[in-house]
């Protein structure tokens, strides 16, 4: 009885006593206790696997998304033009973090995409709107990065100006 009462209260209907509902629309969704679902063939059994697995998943994101391999080069021009402008340690970690931001949501938009290309290829109205949804959290990240670097970069292109301006 009390197992019912937070059933109700939890806003599920379980079946059975070894079925959680989830909580989809008509509870169209459960998964038994005790299933074991996962898919074990790429479990990693021990750090230096894990490691590896890691590893070729960037590779594969270079091999495979130009969008990652484009937002490299400007993070390269980002590194030398902060060692040029002999930026600080302030500024660097900033960079990284926006730069680590922008490259990780592109990273899982490739996963949504993925995903999304795997279960229909067909026009689904919820596939475009997860498409959709991660391509633009990765503008919202390219346009922070973005405002971060101006942030940072404009006092030292100002003095580098001034400095121009005095010796001609």
């Amino acid at each position: 009885m009390e197992k019912e009462k937070n059933s109700e209260i939890d806003g599920q209907n379980n079946t059975s006593d070894n079925a959680q509902s989830c909580s989809c629309p008509e509870n169209i969704c459960y998964v038994e206790e005790n299933s074991n679902r996962k898919n074990h063939k790429y479990d990693a059994r021990n750090f230096f696997e894990s490691y590896r697995f890691a590893v070729s998943g960037l590779k594969l994101i270079l091999k495979n998304e130009r969008n990652f391999r484009i937002q490299i080069v400007a993070l390269a021009l980002v590194v030398v033009g902060g060692l040029i402008l002999g930026i600080g340690h302030s500024d660097w970690v900033a960079l990284a973090l926006v730069a680590g931001l922008v490259l990780i949501s592109e990273a899982f938009n490739s996963v949504i995409e993925a995903v999304c290309d795997t279960v229909s290829k067909e026009y689904k109205v919820n596939i475009r709107y997860a498409k959709d949804v991660s391509a633009g959290a990765v503008l919202v990240s390219s346009i922070a990065s973005a405002v971060t670097g101006l942030i940072i970069f404009w006092p030292y292109l100002w003095n580098l100006l001034k400095e121009i301006a005095n010796i001609g």
